[in-house]
């Protein structure tokens, strides 16, 4: 829709309602609306001054921090298109993501400036354009000669409403996200300021949420779920955000107390490492009345222990391409077990098969989606985006089916992606850089259940005639280039993988192996 509105109106439109109200506490110290709009607003002046128009690209390589959320809600303001980029990555993959997205300015945290090192001479962002930002970490490095404080250049900006180049449209992009793709390059999914809009009124209704409420969540700003699924909304609502630089299983449960949170956000692997601190038996967590958690396989035993301490989880099910689309109510959570749920407000779900029309219930097929809340495309990549949302409908390549009442069930993963400790795990990835190694000749990765992180990596190694190797070389050879967390944690070492006709190998034939093999 050709709208001239934004994200950006969101934190305006808050400071002007409610200027003294607390936004964010973050790591204890409160931030009010208006001072949120204000250090926003000095940013975008920021921006304006280094020269950057409507529609291009600001990548930040941030921890949680209020000058994540100034940088985002400064993009959303002017039009530009903010590309958060995952600190858990390694050297090679962020300067992937940076040269793709054709980001002109990066703001880096200085326990990140390791990586930006490595890859400074072969990104496009341009010299005067990166941005250094100083944490209250010890021992950290101090601001390069190569960049800028970020504090020094917004601190003399003035605080009043930036203009953009041209109106910001509701139907503009709004941001880029990363997700790795099945062929081993990661895809940017480009999310609009619309789809973004929708997708906080969806959590809203989820959440039935009021200014009155107070949200914690510790999931990472980088990702869709911290951003989109929680800040966002929250701020949209008028809601209070408990914000830390990072998770923490005892300070999340103490902050479930200290500020008597009424939403809380947490993926499966947190609750578990919640629960093992045993914080939440020394806790009153009446304040809770939504629990919103999942992202991964979650065991009955979760849901159960989490009942006796009073707090209900009610898990769900999205993607980076369209997160949030689906909750289980609460009232179902035992009576549906193991259920995704059923489509949010403004998403429509359905089962297809092979040739795309609606199955009836208990049919397995392919879960797709329609409605305001799914991506624009994968930037740069019109193909991948024509295999993906096809007539308008997005293949999320989820194998699932609905039942006579509704709730939808994940059967398996069309695409060979996993989900460790709630982070996207594409095998491809892994697999295209082990293929390099001189005493490979073949190598598939199958994910596996893992009481710890939902489902980790195994790896089944074919090396070359005559060659052996270890699960040590194999680990060793990844270092620097992927992020630890897609590390395969298992290894089988054969002499031969199962290959279809088109030298394909049959995975499937792999997970059976395995399951024989417990």
């Amino acid at each position: 829709m050709s709208i001239p509105w934004g994200v950006g109106q969101i934190i305006l439109k808050r400071a002007q309602l409610m200027p003294d109200r607390t936004a964010i506490i973050f790591e204890g110290q409160p931030v009010t609306f208006k001072e949120l709009n204000d250090g926003a607003n000095r940013c975008a002046h920021m921006i304006q001054k280094k020269g950057i128009s409507k529609g291009e690209r600001v990548a930040v390589l941030l921890g949680n921090c209020i000058e994540f959320m100034e940088a985002y809600l400064a993009a959303a303001k002017l039009g530009l298109i903010f590309v958060p980029l995952n600190w858990r990555l390694m050297a090679p993959e962020l300067e992937y993501q940076l040269n793709d997205s054709g980001a002109r300015m990066l703001v880096v945290h200085d326990q990140f400036l390791s990586s930006i090192y490595q890859i400074r001479a072969t990104i496009k962002v341009e010299d005067d354009k990166f941005i250094y930002l100083k944490s209250d970490i010890p021992g950290q490095p101090e601001c390069p000669g190569w960049a800028q404080d970020y504090r020094s250049l917004v601190s003399g900006q003035p605080a009043g409403e930036p203009a953009p180049d041209s109106p910001v449209l509701f139907e503009d992009p709004l941001a880029i996200v990363y997700t790795s793709g099945t062929t081993g390059d990661p895809k940017g999914a480009v999310l609009s300021h619309e789809q973004t809009y929708f997708k906080n009124f969806q959590v809203a209704i989820y959440t039935s949420g009021t200014v009155e409420d107070v949200v914690v969540a510790q999931m990472p700003l980088f990702h869709s779920g911290g951003l989109f699924i929680v800040a966002t909304p929250a701020l949209n609502v008028g809601m209070t955000v408990v914000m830390r630089r990072g998770f923490n299983p005892d300070e999340f449960a103490e902050d479930i107390e200290r500020y008597r949170a009424t939403i809380v956000f947490a993926l499966t692997t947190m609750w578990k490492m919640i629960l093992a601190t045993g914080k939440l038996d020394q806790i009153d967590a009446g304040s809770v009345r939504c629990v919103v958690g999942g992202g991964e396989r979650t065991p009955p035993s979760l849901f159960e222990e989490l009942n006796k301490r009073g707090l209900q989880m009610q898990q769900g099910f999205g993607q980076t391409e369209n997160s949030a689309m689906m909750l289980l109510p609460r009232e179902d959570i035992f009576r549906k077990m193991g259920s995704i749920g059923k489509p949010g407000f403004f998403t429509d779900i359905w089962i297809a098969g092979s040739d795309g029309k609606r199955l009836p219930p208990n049919e397995i097929g392919e879960i797709v989606a329609s409605g305001p809340t799914v991506m624009s495309g994968y930037w740069n990549k019109p193909e991948e985006t024509k295999k993906t949302i096809v007539d308008g409908v997005l293949y999320t390549g989820d194998l699932g089916y609905v039942d006579e009442e509704g709730y939808f069930y994940i059967v398996d993963r069309a695409k060979d992606m996993y989900r460790s400790g709630g982070e996207n795990v594409y095998p491809a990835e892994v697999e295209k850089i082990l293929a390099g190694h001189p005493k490979i000749a073949n190598v598939a990765i199958i994910g596996v259940p893992d009481d710890t992180w939902g489902e980790t990596g195994m790896a089944f190694v074919q090396p070359h005639p005559g060659q052996e190797i270890t699960a040590d070389e194999v680990l060793e050879f990844l270092t620097g280039k992927v992020g630890k967390f897609k590390y395969p944690k298992h290894f089988k070492f054969v002499q031969e993988l199962p290959l279809t006709s088109t030298m394909k190998v049959k995975k499937a034939e792999l997970r059976e192996q395995y399951a024989r093999t417990l």
